[in-house]
């Protein structure tokens, strides 16, 4: 019911026809094609040049970090990992008297990372960089009776590209008398927040009784096998009073939406705001996120990377950027940043070019590019932001509707918000593998104009021009060029039905295209 509800904003904001029937549009490269679905046929010098513009700039951008971060190379790796790479307990001390607060690690297992020497040189230098990640707010820190512990993640980005995740629980030790919080920080390459969640709740029951019993805990995770997709591993561990305890750990299907929580996001930010960041990038421009907690950033940052799917954010992601790294916003290439509110003053006095400046406190840019309103297909964007103003009549509705075991877990809102946006992809790029043809050498290749002109609508075409050239773009395809079975998984549904509902006429319309290219084209990919 919630997806047809979003098709059909879609398709009344849209128009009917879609994808056109390319063996009579594309055979003569006039470029004067019928639009039925442009936004206006006037186009106006001032947008042409914006286009052109982008187009120059990310093409350039290319260029200078021509790398995609396959999924591939991640799953491999995956093969022969354990839950996690290691974990530390990081304080608050002095140097002297009347000196601020410093993080340090005090505690750390295994003791030793018994691997490669890269991983040696890489893990050495992260676990410097951790405890300023764990407490970027430090100099702001005094002793303290109570305290609520916290949760909060941040994310690590090695040379290669591959990520580690930072999973940290902040908490006050028990005792009396004014103290000091320690963060507990899980460092993984596996991107799933509940799971780690739940072992950092035993760490924290653990904490409670004595520090002790934490190190045998985090061992027998250690030693667990590493947990397949929607697999469930157990863990024992002997507690003090209650024996061995079985802890039940579970990998999802879908991990997707377990770090996100988009209620968040839209308590800090205006539907409007939220797709000029969106539009941004998507371009894969520069965005800097301020707020003034933790948790706000860490939220803000997740939820905003998850709106991507099925596209993959490539560049530097850094949720919570501590002070002392905050050189990093000079980088000329694209970034995701969170900075504490703190940190404002330093950023104005930095020569910060192309950016975004997003105020999560005020709901207000602090800086921008001025184009961000015109840079998605104007139909497309009007019917996504009119289904995030009703999102929480859309969630209401999906909540008193029937529930069936699998979606009955996931949050309404997330489910709205996520399926708005697959919807917009689909729209934009949910045509992909009627392009995706066989080479000689058993892989697949994306015929990228045929799939860019055969869209009927002029705005989308033109703005399909300039995202195809972005290494999201760029790693989408790749992954689905190289794997022979396709790609499963929440997007290849909705585009399978999708393509299910254009009249024949369109799809075969491709089909004798490409076959005119001495091709057979791809089937399209099975929903699960």
């Amino acid at each position: 019911q919630l997806v047809l509800k979003i098709n059909a904003i879609y398709e009344a904001r849209r128009g009917k026809k879609r994808v056109k029937r390319l063996s009579q549009s594309t055979e003569s490269n006039s470029g004067k094609v019928t639009d039925e679905n442009s936004e206006s046929d006037s186009d106006t010098e001032e947008k042409l040049k914006a286009h052109s513009q982008r187009l120059v700039h990310v093409k350039s951008r290319l260029k200078q970090t021509p790398r995609y971060q396959s999924l591939e190379r991640d799953l491999i790796e995956y093969q022969e990992r354990q839950l996690f790479e290691y974990f530390v307990v990081v304080s608050l001390h002095k140097k002297q008297a009347g000196a601020a607060y410093i993080p340090e690690v005090t505690q750390q297992f295994p003791l030793k990372l018994e691997r490669s020497f890269k991983f040696m040189r890489e893990a050495e230098d992260q676990l410097k960089a951790i405890p300023q990640f764990c407490f970027p707010d430090a100099k702001d820190w005094a002793p303290i009776h109570q305290f609520a512990s916290e949760t909060f993640s941040f994310v690590l980005t090695g040379e290669d590209g591959s990520r580690r995740f930072g999973y940290c629980r902040r908490l006050l030790p028990s005792g009396k008398g004014k103290r000091l919080p320690e963060v507990y920080c899980i460092v993984s390459r596996l991107g799933c927040f509940n799971l780690f969640s739940k072992i950092l709740d035993e760490v924290e029951k653990r904490r409670g009784i004595s520090p002790a019993l934490v190190q045998p805990l985090m061992r027998s995770v250690m030693e667990a096998p590493f947990p397949a997709l929607g697999r469930t591993i157990t863990v024992k561990n002997f507690l003090p009073g209650s024996g061995t305890e079985v802890i039940e750990l579970r990998r999802p299907l879908d991990s997707r939406l377990e770090h996100v929580d988009f209620e968040s996001l839209f308590t800090s930010l205006s539907v409007r705001h939220l797709s000029r960041v969106f539009a941004s990038l998507l371009l894969e421009r520069r965005v800097i996120f301020i707020a003034d907690k933790l948790s706000t950033l860490s939220k803000c940052c997740h939820a905003t990377v998850a709106l991507l799917y099925p596209f993959t954010w490539q560049h530097t992601y850094i949720p919570v950027l501590p002070p002392s790294m905050i050189d990093i916003v000079c980088s000329p290439t694209p970034f995701l940043i969170g900075l504490l509110s703190s940190s404002l003053p330093r950023l104005k006095e930095l020569p910060v070019e192309e950016v975004l400046v997003v105020d999560l406190v005020n709901n207000r840019f602090l800086r921008q590019m001025e184009d961000e309103d015109s840079i998605l297909p104007r139909k497309l964007q009007a019917a996504l932001e009119h289904i995030l103003e009703q999102r929480n009549e859309l969630a209401s509705d999906k909540e008193e509707g029937p529930v069936n075991g699998k979606q009955g877990k996931a949050h309404p809102l997330n489910e709205v918000v996520s399926e708005a946006f697959v919807r917009f992809f689909v729209e934009i790029v949910g045509h992909y593998s009627l392009f995706l043809t066989p080479t000689e050498r058993e892989e697949r290749a994306l015929q990228r104009e045929a799939f860019r002109k055969s869209v009927s609508s002029k705005s989308l075409r033109r703005f399909l021009e300039v995202f195809m050239e972005t290494q999201m773009f760029g790693g989408f395809i790749q992954e689905r060029e190289l794997r022979k079975q396709g790609v499963r998984g929440l997007f290849e549904v909705r585009a399978q039905e999708y393509l299910e509902t254009l009249p024949s006429g369109e799809q075969s319309g491709v089909n004798r295209f490409l076959k005119g290219l001495g091709k057979e084209p791809a089937k399209p990919l099975a929903s699960q």
